[in-house]
């Protein structure tokens, strides 16, 4: 999936799945990337940055 097929979607439990199905940390800082060029929306980069902490974790 492309940074804004996970996190362009009117319906925030899509968004929250796009999230929770990042498995690694190059497709998450494409996400956060993507966040930060086009809708810089806090909650959805701090549901970024809790993903990165938890692939940090698994590592």
């Amino acid at each position: 999936m492309t940074p804004a097929q996970r996190l362009e979607s009117p319906n925030p439990r899509i968004i929250d799945a796009g999230i929770a199905t990042i498995t690694d940390m190059e497709t998450l800082q494409s996400c956060v990337a993507y966040e930060n060029q086009h809708q810089h929306r806090l909650p959805i980069l701090k549901l970024l940055a809790q993903r990165a902490e938890e692939l940090r974790e698994e590592s």
